[in-house]
């Protein structure tokens, strides 16, 4: 499959991705009942940001233009990819340059999100018999030239272990935090709450710490966020919620809710599932100067940042943990 065939195959399956194809929505049923994380709105959401983002013609076309991709890779070096499962198809992204750039992969999925990703390559080959000489699944990764593996910090160490003596990207744990001014209008607050609960929080993009100006008013953003608060519905987030609320409670932590969300103030950026850590600031330059130089951060919303709402809407050359994927794989 040359360039131009590549291109025009991602294309297609974008349509597919936005159809009601029975096959798909079978495979995205098939998905939210794998993976109780995965209900079919936080499949819906994953999905079409993959489609109408990544799967353009234009997007597509700039990215081969950008990163001058030739119309025959050579030589084609085998990729071997750690797929992490936190949220669905999480590792489409790497799935997709690795594609685009001509080499071939071989893809360990994580069980956690094996349906989608899979079922997605086999429309690929039910299309183009070439897919078979560009993507495989393997439960071990072996042989292959280079890797790019997503994990936690525990994981990475033997990532690392592994993969150290090829080229590699190897991730870990980041997350993602929130700057407020105190001037926010509802619909800031609205938006802001997309970031923190959209995926149940378990995402790198999702805000799990938000910085406030000495004497903020939490009651306008507890309100807003109430709009999530149906959320309280799904038995695992319910569980982690009432495991928080003990743990502060056992502790007399101070602590405030809305039914769906504990806020506590709290330094550490990564906060659990249905906690969101706050912390005061007085010198909101001093604080940004002092975040970007975090390497645990993912990225930042607020106003002069990422705009509230948009953290969980990446772009094609929006790269994981700052690295450029594709910059990397046209170097192999």
């Amino acid at each position: 499959m040359n360039l131009q065939q590549r291109i025009e195959i991602l294309e297609k399956l974008g349509k597919y991705i936005l159809s009601d194809h029975a096959d798909w929505v079978t495979v995205k049923e098939n998905a939210a009942r794998e993976n109780n994380w995965f209900i079919p709105e936080f499949i819906e959401l994953s999905t079409n940001n993959i489609a109408k983002s990544f799967l353009t013609q234009h997007s597509l076309q700039t990215l081969a233009d950008k990163y001058e991709i030739p119309t025959v890779t050579n030589p084609v070096r085998n990729v071997g990819i750690v797929m992490a499962g936190n949220i669905p198809l999480v590792g489409f992204h790497d799935f997709l340059c690795t594609f685009i750039s001509g080499h071939r992969q071989t893809i360990k999925a994580s069980a956690r999100d094996q349906a989608l990703i899979k079922h997605l390559v086999d429309k690929l080959l039910e299309w183009n018999a070439g897919t078979d000489k560009l993507v495989s699944f393997a439960e071990m990764l072996k042989g292959c030239d280079a890797y790019i593996a997503t994990g936690s910090n525990n994981s990475s160490r033997y990532f690392e272990q592994y993969f150290g003596k090829y080229p590699h990207i190897i991730r870990r744990n980041r997350t993602s935090i929130a700057i407020l001014d105190g001037n926010e209008t509802a619909s800031d607050l609205d938006k802001l709450a997309d970031d923190v609960y959209q995926y149940f929080g378990l995402g790198c993009r999702n805000v799990t710490k938000i910085y406030v100006p000495m004497g903020y008013d939490f009651v306008p953003l507890l309100e807003s966020f109430k709009k999530y608060n149906y959320l309280s519905d799904h038995h695992k987030y319910h569980n982690n919620y009432d495991y928080q609320l003990a743990v502060l409670l056992i502790n007399k932590r101070y602590y405030m809710t809305n039914g769906s969300i504990i806020l506590h103030e709290e330094k550490q950026l990564f906060s659990p599932i249905s906690q969101l850590n706050y912390e005061f600031y007085t010198d909101q330059k001093i604080l940004t100067e002092t975040l970007l130089s975090d390497t645990n951060i993912q990225c930042i919303t607020g106003k002069g940042y990422i705009s509230f709402g948009n953290a969980q809407q990446p772009g094609i050359t929006d790269f994981a943990d700052g690295i450029d994927t594709l910059k990397f794989l046209r170097r192999l």
